[in-house]
C-alpha cells in the first residue's frame, strides 16, 4: 500500500508524470485500428469471412474456450497481472450474456486506485472491443474471440521512460511489459463455421509492490503499436 505519510496530491502529480513520460515516448504512435486488428465495423471481418483480405480463415470446426465474464483475480506478480490483462481484453463471447461495457468495467475494476488514469485507460480499452452497435451485429453470427499469449516481456525502451520521468517521477513498481500472441476468432458464416488468427502486440502499462500489495492497470498502448 501507499504510505499513509504520502499526500494525495502527490500520488497524483506522479500519476500525471507517467501519463506524460508515456505520451512523450509512445508520441509516434498512430496506427489506426482497422477490420483485423482493432474494434470490429462489420460483422464479416469480425468472424473472418473467406474472401475478406483483412483475415486468413479456414472452414474447420472452432475450438472451445469455456469464456465466462468473471472478476480478474488480484495478482501481485507484474508478469502475470499483464497476460491476465490480455485475456481480459480479447477473450469476448457475443452469445454470453455480457456487452462491451462490462467487459469494459472488469478492467476498470483493477485500473489504479485513486482513479486518475481511469479516463484514459476506458479510451484505450474502446480501441480494443467492439462498438455496442457491431456488438448485436456480430451476435447473429456467433462470434467469438480469445488469444493465445506468446510472450510478455518488460520493453527495452521501459527505462527511457523511467528516465524521462525523473527521479520520484513514477511511483515505485510501475512498469510496463509488451505482449505478443495470436487474436483467434471464430463464427458462423453462411452456415459454416470459420475461423481466423491474427498476430496482435501490445503494451500494458501497470503498478504493483511496493506501492500496492497487488498489481493496478495504468494505461494499454494502441493495438499493434507496442512499446518495443
Amino acid at each position: 500500500m501507499i504510505s499513509s505519510t504520502a499526500p494525495t496530491d502527490r500520488l497524483r502529480r506522479r500519476l500525471i508524470v507517467v501519463a506524460s513520460a508515456i505520451v512523450l515516448v509512445l508520441g509516434a504512435i498512430t496506427a489506426s485500428v482497422l477490420l483485423g486488428g482493432g474494434p470490429d465495423r462489420s460483422a464479416t471481418a469480425a468472424v473472418g469471412r473467406s474472401d475478406s483480405p483483412a483475415s486468413a480463415s479456414v472452414l474447420v470446426a472452432p475450438e472451445p474456450v469455456g469464456i465466462e465474464l468473471v472478476p480478474m483475480e488480484p495478482e501481485s506478480d507484474p508478469g502475470m497481472f499483464a497476460r491476465l490483462v490480455a485475456e481480459a481484453l480479447f477473450s469476448w463471447d457475443t452469445a454470453a450474456p455480457t456487452n462491451p461495457n462490462e467487459l469494459t468495467e472488469r478492467l476498470i475494476a483493477v485500473a489504479d486506485p485513486t482513479g486518475e488514469s481511469s479516463a484514459g485507460l476506458r479510451a484505450d480499452v474502446a480501441g480494443y472491443l467492439p462498438t455496442s452497435v457491431a456488438w448485436a451485429e456480430l451476435r447473429q453470427y456467433e462470434t467469438r474471440q480469445w488469444i493465445e499469449v506468446s510472450t510478455a516481456e518488460v520493453p527495452e525502451l521501459w527505462p527511457t521512460v523511467v528516465e524521462q520521468a525523473g527521479p520520484g517521477g513514477l511511483l515505485p513498481g510501475t512498469t510496463a511489459y509488451t505482449i505478443r500472441g495470436v487474436r483467434h476468432r471464430a463464427g458462423i458464416w453462411e452456415g459454416q463455421p470459420v475461423t481466423s488468427a491474427h498476430d496482435v502486440a501490445f503494451t500494458v502499462f501497470l503498478v504493483c509492490e511496493p506501492s500496492y500489495p497487488e498489481c493496478h492497470l495504468l494505461r494499454l498502448s494502441r493495438l499493434d503499436a507496442p512499446l518495443d
